[in-house]
């Protein structure tokens, strides 16, 4: 397997075997490390890759991070899978592909200040690309790449690819501001509008803020749970 390149200002580094990415990535920014470092595993049945940002804005605006991220995720498979292939990203960053649960998006911050601004971010993605389970399908709402009909697709060229389209995303963001975010997002997020469970919460998810904080509409009442709260700690 060769190494995957990164577009300029990001430098990866591999781990292999049970090493976690995530795990890594933490370490990495505590210590200090130059953002726009990629940590990766690709040698398992999952691919695995974190990357590490230095936001300039206050936590709750840079947890655009995660849609964004999800934008990046869903274009690059997008650009390497058949057509017939659909993506859909929900708001905690669960990823579904064909309407099935393929992977998901984490995120972590240096602080869980909403007002203050992260000296690092990380943003992993976990995804399924095979599975060495003897009846994989048996599971309704799991599924693998390979299991889609994206069995060609390498790890490595949908990580290569999943950098690439996240910087395009981040670009535009900081371009344009959330506007090209939100309309793309809202069109890839399936329960948008539907009852959900968020939190021992019940109630329809009726839309999101400037800042992706779910709007759940319970009854004649409306409540903000912001994005943040889906960070890890």
């Amino acid at each position: 397997m060769s190494e995957p390149t990164f577009p300029p200002l990001f430098q990866g580094e591999a781990l292999t075997g049970q090493a976690d990415p995530f795990e890594r990535a933490l370490a990495l920014a505590i210590a200090g490390t130059d953002p726009g470092t990629v940590v990766h595993n690709l040698t398992g049945d999952t691919l695995q890759a974190s990357l590490i940002f230095a936001p300039e804005v206050p936590l709750e605006e840079a947890m655009a991070m995660l849609p964004i991220c999800g934008l990046g995720f869903q274009a690059a498979l997008g650009a390497l899978a058949p057509p017939e292939v659909a993506v859909h990203l929900e708001w905690d960053g669960t990823i579904r592909v064909n309407g099935a649960v393929c992977g998901r998006i984490r995120i972590r911050s240096s602080t869980t200040d909403s007002a203050e601004t992260p000296d690092w971010l990380i943003v992993g993605l976990e995804l399924n690309m095979s599975s060495s389970e003897p009846n994989p399908g048996i599971t309704s709402d799991k599924t693998w790449l390979w299991e889609e009909g994206c069995a060609e697709i390498t790890a490595e060229d949908l990580l290569e690819a999943w950098v690439r389209h996240s910087l395009y995303w981040i670009n535009r963001w900081l371009d344009e501001g959330l506007r090209p975010v939100h309309a793309d997002w809202r069109g890839l997020v399936p329960t948008l509008g539907e009852p959900v469970e968020i939190d021992e919460r019940t109630g329809t998810f009726v839309g999101v803020d400037e800042n992706f904080g779910m709007l759940l509409r319970d009854g004649d009442e409306t409540i903000l749970i912001p994005l943040s709260s889906r960070l890890e700690t």
